[in-house]
Formats: C-alpha cells, sequence, structure tokens
C-alpha cells in the first residue's frame, strides 16, 4: 500500500510538471543521438535518450545546470532555461578516452594502445558520401588506393598492399587463399552505407589477424540492429539517391529496422550504376582515349572516341543486400546473425584496354572481369560479464564465405575468347577472450581456423564458330589452404599513465594443390605439392601518458604472410609478354616493425600527431624472372612469353613518417590535414637495388569545415606528390605512365580542390552536395591505370521515416 501511493504521489508531481521534449542531433550529421545520459549537478534526476535522441527534460527545475554525455562526444553543460527545442552534440575529432576494438578484438580505451588506429564512424561516412568502401579508404587521408578499372580500389598501408593487408567484415577474415600480390578490388564487396564504424591498424598486426597482416589491417564493422526499449517496437527507415556527374552514377539505398525487446533486424539494400568515368581536362595527354575498340559483324573495329577524356569502357552495375538479427540473451550474452551479398555485373580491365602493341594500336579486343560476386553467413555470440574462473568476456565468430570471380580475355582480332572461372569456399571459426587479471592488468588469448577450397576452370571459344575447348585454369582446381592459430596478448596498466601490451601468436598452415590437369598443357616440375609450414610473431608495445596534453606510443612487432594457392599455382599474364607459371619451392616472409608516435595537445584546441616506422620484409615473396625446366620463355595463349614465378626472392626496407594536425578555430570553424611520406628498397637476390612496387608518392589531404545549425560545409584539398622513373618498380606495366623529356616513364603530382556539403532541410530529410575537382584536373593516381574523375557534382538525398 505504501508503495502504491508513493507511486501516486509521483504521479501527480509528474503529471503536474510541464513537458520538455528536445532532441539530441550530431552536430556534424545531424543524425539523433541516442543513449547521451543526461543529469543535474546532485545527479539527483538523470536519463537517457532514446533511440530517436529524445528525452523529457520537464523535471529540470529552470535554473538548473544540466549535462549531457556521450562516450563519443565532447561533453557540454548547460542552463535548462536556455535549452529550446534540440541540443547539438560535437563528435571528439581525437580522444584519447575513445573506445576502439581492433587492438585486442574487445572494447579498450585509446589511449591503451601502442598502434596507430584510424577510426571512421558512421556519421563520417555519411558525410563523405562515397562511391565504395574503397572510396571511402582514400578519403581518410591515412590509406593510399590504387585503382586498375573504375570498379575496384586497392588500399595501400605503409607501403603494403593487396595480400599484405588484412581486411575483416563484423570479425570474419576476407583474405582467402586467393588474394594475390597484384592490385585487388574485394573492397569494394563491402556496401559504404551500411558501415557503422571502421577501425584501421596502421602496420603489423600478425598476432591477433594471422597470416597477411604485414602492412595493417581494415576491420569494418556493420550496423547492429536496434531493439526497443519499450513495449512498442521500434521500426523506422532510411533511404538514399544519389547520382555523379563524372560517371553517371545512380545509386539508390534503403535500410530499416524492426527492433523489440529482445529481438531485432536490419535490412539493407543498395544497387547502383555506374557510367563510364571521365577524366579533368588539365593534365597530360597520354591519358586520353583517343579510341576504343568495338565489334562490328564479329571483326574488330578501334572506333575513334568522340569525347578522348571519356574512358571507354568503365561502367558497371553493383547491388548489395544484408540482413541482420540481433538476440538480447539473459547473463549479458549477445547473439548477431548476419547475411551479406554483393554482386556486380561485369566490368572492363580498363588498364589493359588501354595497352597498344609495337605499332600502337589497340592490343586487346576485350578484357573484362566477370560479375564478383561475394555471399557471407556469419553468427556471432559475444558474453560481456561472465564470472569464469577462464575469462570474464568471450567472443564466438563462426563463418561461411563464398567468392566467385572470373576473366574473360581476347587479343585484338583474335578469335579465341578465354575464359577463366574461380570459386572459393571459406569456413573459419574465431574463439577469443579476456580476463581481468587485476584491476589494472587483463589477458587476452584465442583461437581460429580458417579452410578454404579453390574451384578453378578454363576454357576457350571460338566467337566466330562457338565451339569450346579445354584451357588451362588460373589456378589448381580442388586446392585447399589451411590455418589453425593460438594467441595470447597481456596488457597492464602501471600509474594510469602507462599501458604495456605484449603477446605471441602462433600459426601452423597447410597447402595442398594438385596440378596434373594444367601439366596436359605446361610441362612443369611437379604434380602435386603439401607445403606445411608454422610461424611465430609476437608484439611489445607501450603506451605513456605523462600528461593530458602528450602521448607516446611505442610499438615492436613481428608478421608474416603464409604462401597461398595464388603464390605457389597460378599460372597467368601479369602485362604482355610475361607469363607467371607455379613454383612450390616456398615459405613465408617476416617482417620485423618499429613504430613510434606521439600525439600532442599544442594549445587550446590545436593538436598534433606524428608516427614513424621502420619496416623490415625478410624472404620476401616476389615475382621474379624463373627458369621452368631449364626454359627462360614459353608458350602461353598462342604467344612466347617470358617466365616469372613467385618466389623467396628479395628482402625490402620501408619506412616513413605520418603527420597529421587538427585546429579548432572557432565554435563552428575546424582545421585538419594529414601528410605521409613513404620509401622503400627492395634488394634481389642477385644483389641489386630496386623500387617496392607498392610505395606510393607522399600524399594527404587538408579540410576547412565549418558547421553552424543545419549546415556542415568542407572546403578540402587532395594531393600527391610525384615519382620519378629511378623509384617505379619494373614489375607496374610503364604504359600507366606519362614520360619524361627523356622518354621515360614517371608519376606525376597531381592536387585536386573540393567542396562538400550538408543540408538538414527538416528533421527527417538532408541533402548532401559536393562539387569535386573543382579546376577538373586531369590526373591517375599511382600505379593506377584509370584516370580520377574530372570536375564532378555528387548530389545525395537522404530521408529518414
Amino acid at each position: 500500500m505504501f508503495k502504491y501511493c508513493l507511486f501516486v504521489i509521483f504521479y501527480i508531481i509528474t503529471a503536474a510538471v510541464p513537458a520538455q521534449v528536445i532532441t539530441i542531433f550530431d552536430e556534424i550529421s545531424n543524425e539523433p543521438v541516442a543513449g547521451v545520459a543526461v543529469y543535474n549537478s546532485s545527479k539527483s534526476i538523470a536519463m537517457i535518450s532514446n533511440f530517436e535522441g529524445k528525452l523529457d527534460i520537464g523535471l529540470f527545475a529552470k535554473e538548473e545546470l544540466i549535462s549531457f554525455k556521450h562516450l563519443s562526444y565532447s561533453e557540454i553543460t548547460i542552463k535548462k532555461e536556455r535549452i529550446k527545442d534540440f541540443i547539438l552534440l560535437t563528435p571528439l575529432s581525437y580522444d584519447l578516452g575513445a573506445i576502439v576494438i581492433s587492438a585486442s578484438k574487445f572494447k579498450q580505451k585509446r589511449n591503451e594502445v601502442p598502434q596507430t588506429i584510424v577510426s571512421i564512424n558512421s556519421e563520417d561516412v555519411k558525410f563523405s558520401n562515397p562511391q565504395t568502401s574503397a572510396d571511402l579508404m582514400g578519403h581518410s587521408g591515412r590509406l593510399f588506393v590504387q585503382k586498375s578499372q573504375l570498379g575496384g580500389g586497392s588500399p595501400i598501408i605503409r607501403g603494403f598492399a593487396t595480400n599484405r593487408i588484412l581486411i575483416s567484415v563484423d570479425g570474419v577474415r576476407m583474405n582467402n587463399a586467393i588474394f594475390r600480390g597484384g592490385n585487388l578490388q574485394n573492397i569494394i564487396s563491402v556496401d559504404p552505407f551500411d558501415i557503422d564504424n571502421t577501425e584501421v591498424i596502421l602496420g603489423s598486426s600478425s598476432v591477433l589477424y594471422g597470416s597477411d597482416a604485414i602492412g595493417g589491417a581494415i576491420n569494418f564493422y556493420t550496423k547492429t540492429p536496434q531493439l526497443s526499449m519499450g513495449d512498442t517496437p521500434n521500426t523506422y527507415a532510411q533511404a538514399t539517391t544519389r547520382y555523379s556527374s563524372a560517371n553517371n552514377e545512380n545509386t539508390a539505398n534503403i535500410n530499416f529496422n524492426l527492433g523489440y525487446k529482445k529481438w531485432a533486424f536490419r535490412t539493407n539494400v543498395s544497387a547502383s550504376k555506374f557510367g563510364d568515368l571521365k577524366m579533368g581536362s588539365h593534365g597530360p595527354d597520354s591519358y586520353l582515349r583517343p579510341s576504343y575498340v568495338i565489334s562490328q559483324n564479329g571483326v574488330d573495329v578501334q572506333q575513334l572516341n568522340p569525347d578522348p577524356e571519356v574512358q571507354k569502357p568503365s561502367g558497371f552495375d553493383q547491388v548489395m543486400i544484408s540482413q541482420k538479427a540481433y538476440r538480447k540473451m539473459a547473463n549479458g550474452i549477445d547473439l548477431n546473425i548476419g547475411l551479406h551479398h554483393a554482386t556486380t555485373s561485369s566490368f572492363a580491365r580498363y588498364d589493359r584496354l588501354i595497352c597498344t602493341d609495337e605499332f600502337g594500336e589497340l592490343d586487346c579486343g576485350e578484357w573484362n572481369y566477370g560479375p564478383q560476386k561475394w555471399f557471407m553467413a556469419n553468427i556471432n555470440l559475444q558474453n560481456n560479464s561472465s564470472n569464469s574462473a577462464l575469462y570474464d568476456k568471450y567472443k564466438f565468430i563462426t563463418a561461411y564465405q563464398n567468392f566467385k570471380e572470373s576473366r574473360k580475355s581476347r587479343r585484338f582480332g583474335d578469335e579465341n575468347l578465354k575464359h577463366r572461372n574461380e570459386n572459393v569456399n571459406s569456413v573459419s571459426t574465431n574463439l577469443d577472450f579476456e580476463k581481468f587479471v587485476s584491476e589494472h592488468s587483463s589477458l587476452f588469448y584465442g583461437l581460429e581456423f580458417v579452410y578454404n577450397k579453390i574451384g578453378s576452370r578454363g576454357v576457350t571459344k571460338n566467337i566466330s564458330n562457338g565451339t569450346i575447348e579445354a584451357a588451362p585454369s588460373r589456378y589448381p582446381d580442388g586446392s585447399t589452404w589451411q590455418s589453425l592459430a593460438a594467441y595470447l596478448s597481456y596488457k597492464k596498466n602501471i600509474k594510469s599513465k602507462l599501458t604495456v601490451q605484449t603477446g605471441l601468436r602462433y600459426n601452423y598452415i597447410v597447402l595442398d594443390a594438385d596440378l596434373e590437369a594444367n601439366n596436359a598443357f605446361y610441362n612443369l616440375s611437379f604434380n602435386k605439392t603439401k607445403i606445411e609450414t608454422a610461424a611465430v610473431t609476437g608484439f611489445a608495445g607501450l603506451s605513456w601518458l605523462p600528461s593530458n596534453k602528450i602521448s607516446w606510443r611505442l610499438n615492436a612487432s613481428t608478421a608474416f604472410r603464409a604462401p597461398n594457392i595464388d603464390d605457389i599455382g597460378k599460372i597467368f599474364d601479369p602485362m604482355p609478354g610475361v607469363v607467371v607459371m607455379p613454383n612450390s619451392n616456398l615459405n613465408p616472409e617476416y617482417s620485423y616493425e618499429l613504430d613510434l608516435g606521439v600525439n600532442m595537445k599544442l594549445w587550446d584546441g590545436i593538436e598534433a600527431d606524428i608516427s614513424s616506422y621502420y619496416t623490415y620484409l625478410d624472404n620476401a615473396l616476389a615475382r621474379a624472372a624463373y627458369h621452368l625446366n631449364g626454359q627462360e620463355e614459353i608458350m602461353y595463349d598462342d604467344e612466347v612469353n617470358e617466365v616469372h614465378a613467385i618466389q623467396n626472392s628479395s628482402k625490402a626496407w620501408i619506412y616513413g613518417l605520418e603527420m597529421g594536425i587538427r585546429a579548432r578555430l572557432s565554435n563552428s570553424l575546424n582545421l585538419r590535414s594529414q601528410y605521409n611520406i613513404t620509401k622503400g628498397t627492395k634488394e634481389e637476390l642477385h644483389g641489386a637495388e630496386t623500387p617496392v612496387r607498392h610505395v606510393p608518392p607522399n600524399f594527404g589531404n587538408t579540410h576547412l569545415t565549418w558547421h553552424s545549425n543545419n549546415i556542415s560545409l568542407d572546403a578540402f584539398a587532395d594531393y600527391s606528390g610525384s615519382l620519378k622513373a629511378a623509384d617505379i618498380s619494373e614489375e607496374i606495366a610503364p604504359y600507366l605512365f606519362p614520360l619524361n623529356e627523356d622518354g621515360e616513364p614517371y608519376s606525376p603530382s597531381w592536387y585536386t580542390l573540393n567542396l562538400r556539403s550538408s543540408y538538414q532541410l527538416t528533421s527527417s530529410a538532408m541533402l548532401l552536395l559536393t562539387l569535386e575537382n573543382i579546376t577538373d584536373q586531369r590526373y591517375r593516381p599511382y600505379s593506377s591505370g584509370i584516370a580520377g574523375p574530372g570536375r564532378n557534382l555528387i548530389a545525395a538525398l537522404n530521408y529518414r521515416f
């Protein structure tokens, strides 16, 4: 009875208090912010904003100071009488107390992490409005992105790329046994509209992520379905449509959330159509596309291009779908289930279509990648509050992935179309634990198993009469690649200012391949091969905060990459006149890295971040000239080609400096700039020193942003330095570069000036407008086969309902 009376009294009092419902918005994205803690100075009144960013502050007194606090935003305190209908929270540009996941696979404060980690949240993604996830990485200013064609993008981290960078989605390793040393486009299968957070580890990460993480790791975390906080289902949807003028892009996205108290579901669908990309008007003439090949009555003809700035053909279509389910279970257990599917149309490998023969005529009649398809089904079970003697938290992830890709190529005038299809099935399981050893120390440990099986087929089709003949496959059909690993990591906080972390990993890898089918076409020196390798890697690092204005990071680590099916069994032509053949005599390559970084708060509102690194790569797997049964040249696709193979043929030294500055010039105006310097030298077995293939020129960007009420503006410049002929690896086709006055290929410097904006039309609708490359520069990023977009207007409309 007493409790009932108290409830009645409380109801009468609160009913008499006039309601004042406000909405809390992100100052940059104008998105509602859920989970904001709101309280008075005595904390006698406290509440949390709901999923729509709303809450009723009617209980607070008129003269009372109210605080708004959220981990991802600067805390503010304001008198209630000054609050109207909404509150704007400013995201933390760089906060040493911010939370990251990738450093230990569990939530950890940034100031405890000795590695350099770049975080990109969903608000950043929305405002930058990238066409693909590869473009998103380029917008960060910390990664260089190479493109051989419009349908792709290969990130470069500290001079390493492709199969020396680990990519994961929701904790699942995307790298498979046919990830190659050449440029990759798998990253575009990740939908930017579906990204909640991306964390990029700059530098060696093999202790946690195993083989391939020599240069670093890119970890995508997709959006989690949101539960209902009451009896009413939490339903909302967002729709976005976008147009880009440089390639006549048309994109549509819709996502929908349905949340109950214990179950929640999220559906995301994106569809894009990209036309042929138009380059800028000011730059090297060698980038122009004066003609292209068409087929007339079955005969190849060079067609004059009415607009040589349009890169024909380069367009493609793409569809991405994801379905996620979330279950809040008892005892602090969370269950996440995800289904992801992405597919493209066929798209031209543009860098091969612009190649010419010795007479200046186009070399290829066709060179297309077939539809690139990716499917992933994953289950993530996580417990954040266990009382086990062995662990306090655990995370179990199991996944199945399927990758499909193909290649269709034909020389100009040749009736024989070479068609090669690849299919990879991948199963993986990760089990990770965290144990609090004491108040100031934690233990992280786990197990990982990965299994890949490769299907590969090759045929030759005569386009005149339709006859089909068997042809060598790109990879040994039915080959397998397996990895079993265990790791252990220990973290200790010393006097709250110094954190020491160290770890070890043991990896055992088995590779089986049968090349007998391809030996019907080539007299290889072996039919079957089985490679068993083991690797031990480790790291030791510290993070030191001598004051609240400076923090130091020091990290020493080793990493490795084990040979995969692409290394030992691939048959392909990386450039005209060269064919790569299988080689079973391979061992893992190892890297040894030292990384030192400092973050400084120079003055009020001004921060600087500097990182330096030095990496030594030993026993490096690289393509080099090779003798096949004593022969330096063989017939491949009806032509004489020089024989190459992947070999442990070199060692490399890569080092660099990364510098960034962030300045809050006023409450509305901010400046940030990033500049990256990378250098590298490779030494071959015969002693010759050559440039490292994936070391880019110096590059960076500078942003001046302004936010006020419903408007956000970002004036920014992207820029890249030049590389002279002596700094360009001979592994890169020279025809991709213009020639200097001495007739040598070089990579010219370039810049673009850009303006990006967003305007909150209503509480539900947002308009995003971007004008890229305002001065219409004609540029081609280093090692790329396709030029960047010229002047480009991007318009997008986002509506939340």
